[in-house]
């Protein structure tokens, strides 16, 4: 039963990072056509929405908003915010294939940094695993060939801010059930974003208004399939799968926004997955 179960889920979860990737190429056009801070606004207005509606069916907000620790699931949400405004910003700059192929290390920067921050074990193998991941991301930035370009810190910065965000969830998942962080997640960002963007406000028209509306269904969609990827299966067993999200999106890169694929993205990118997955293979042993 619990076979099937994983089955059900890897599948939901492989639909889930085909539907985050689809929406990262539609944030990317948007963000072209018009102020990042309106597109990432309105996105959070139906988030928030949809976040509203799931309390109102598990019992109501206040039983949702009950937290023991109220002032780090604010900062979760508002650090979110903020990564989501330098992610868009990098799939402008790098576009989507590069900006996925350097943020995948997030997942080996939350190993990195949970032992001083969370307290948990480390061993030498993850500790291998997180080094091989850095030359990973030395080869796709190549740092001592030509001219480093200084945007390619971007993504990195928005890697580095998904993880922290990843660690506080841990952190705040000791005492909280997962839908009060989903409630801070969606609330305080909409809150923070709207207090940026409604200073960008611009009039969006034709085909614009009908992709912001993709935008924002996919949004809630793709919440909803992770919500329900977590209900039916172990997320030791789809968690890997979640590494998908990067060869969808650099697909969408390629074929439709015209990027290019470096080989040394391509080699990079894939030492990075393969310490990623390592890590992931590491701790459910350690669980075990």
């Amino acid at each position: 039963m619990a076979q099937a179960s994983n089955r059900l889920g890897i599948l939901l979860m492989c639909l889930t990072t085909f539907v985050f990737a689809m929406q990262d190429g539609i944030s990317r056009f948007l963000a072209e056509e018009y102020n990042l801070y309106l597109v990432i606004m309105i996105r959070y207005w139906f988030f928030a929405a949809f976040v509203l509606v799931l309390a109102q069916r598990s019992g109501g907000i206040r039983k949702m908003a009950r937290t023991k620790f109220p002032l780090t699931q604010i900062f979760r949400g508002a650090l979110l915010a903020a990564e989501i405004i330098v992610t868009v910003l990098a799939f402008t700059l790098l576009g989507l294939t590069e900006t996925h192929a350097i943020f995948v290390c997030y997942p080996l920067m939350i190993a990195a940094l949970s032992g001083p921050i969370l307290g948990e074990k480390v061993g030498w193998r993850r500790w291998a695993a997180i080094g091989a991941g850095l030359v990973g991301v030395l080869i796709i930035l190549q740092p001592g060939v030509g001219v480093f370009s200084p945007l390619a810190t971007v993504p990195l910065l928005g890697a580095a801010m998904f993880a922290v965000y990843g660690l506080a969830t841990r952190y705040v998942a000791r005492e909280d059930d997962a839908m009060t962080s989903f409630f801070y997640t969606g609330v305080v960002g909409c809150v923070v974003m709207t207090a940026i963007g409604v200073f960008h406000w611009e009039v969006m028209t034709g085909t614009h208004l009908i992709w912001m509306g993709i935008l924002c269904c996919s949004g809630v969609f793709g919440h909803w399939l992770l919500i329900k990827t977590y209900e039916v299966a172990e997320a030791s067993a789809v968690q890997p799968f979640a590494y998908l999200q990067l060869p969808f999106a650099a697909s969408l890169g390629i074929l439709v926004f015209g990027e290019t694929l470096r080989i040394n993205v391509a080699v990079g990118a894939a030492i990075v997955v393969g310490a990623g997955l390592f890590t992931l293979w590491r701790e459910r042993v350690s669980s075990e």
